[in-house]
């Protein structure tokens, strides 16, 4: 169930998921279907508004699938919105530092007194909750996840790490190898890699990490990363579809 779902990565378990890309409920609702333990809306990097993760939201919610956002900006104010509309939680690119955590836990959490309250949309049942139990109830579920993906915030782990409202650290490779100035992979990246990992188990905060198929997910479990956000639903369909035309083919 999703309420489960902030318990189950502060535990630590080994959880799977993929980046959603296309715009469409019946993607989320096929990934829940599929047994998939979440799944995380690439707003970062795809063509999705407000009104289509409404139905998403809504679709996950049908399928019992955790779903969770990412999206471009500095700012946190897209944040709330998503919440109401019953995610189960953020994934937020390019963390910087403690305030740049800090700001993204006062946008998710209402016992930071800085969250608009409203019990009015989905995530309150429509009113059907009071405010008191709504706000105890988004706070108890919604799971925050940072992004390190920049050379700089590897000087400021700790006290990331630190914030007890922060659920996961969670490794962007690609953007990680790129501010570092390295290849993606590299010996460099990995030891970056590890630091991160090193600095999660240390708080006793979980530790996630995109990996491109799910062949390197074994390893690095291995090393202390728990949950795994494997491609998206394009590269998906666009193997599948490969692989098919090249049997077919012969």
């Amino acid at each position: 169930m999703t309420q489960d779902f902030r318990a189950r990565v502060r535990a630590g378990e080994l959880l799977v998921g993929t980046f959603v890309k296309t715009p469409a409920p019946h993607v989320v609702e096929i990934l829940g279907h599929a047994g998939m333990d979440f799944a995380v809306v690439d707003q970062e990097h795809a063509p999705i508004d407000l009104g289509q993760m409404d139905m998403m939201a809504l679709a996950a919610r049908a399928a019992g699938l955790p779903l969770l956002s990412r999206r471009w900006g500095a700012q946190t104010d897209w944040i709330a919105p998503l919440l109401d509309l019953g995610l189960t939680g953020v994934m937020v690119p390019h963390v910087l530092n403690a305030a740049g955590a800090e700001a993204v836990c006062d946008a998710v959490r209402f016992a930071r007194g800085k969250r608009g309250v409203s019990p009015s949309p989905r995530s309150g049942n429509y009113g059907g909750m009071g405010i008191a139990a709504f706000k105890q109830a988004c706070d108890a579920a919604s799971v925050v996840m940072v992004q390190i993906e920049d050379a700089s915030a590897l000087e400021h782990l700790d006290a990331i790490a630190a914030i007890a409202d922060v659920d996961l650290l969670f490794i962007g490779p690609a953007d990680l190898s790129q501010s570092m100035g390295v290849d993606m992979p590299s010996p460099q990246l990995d030891a970056a890699i590890e630091r991160i990992i090193a600095a999660g188990r240390a708080a006793g905060v979980a530790v996630g990490l995109f990996v491109g198929a799910a062949e390197q997910i074994s390893a690095w479990h291995a090393r202390g990363v728990s949950l795994f956000v494997c491609g998206s639903d394009q590269a998906m369909i666009r193997k599948s579809a490969s692989q098919a035309m090249a049997q077919a083919r012969g």
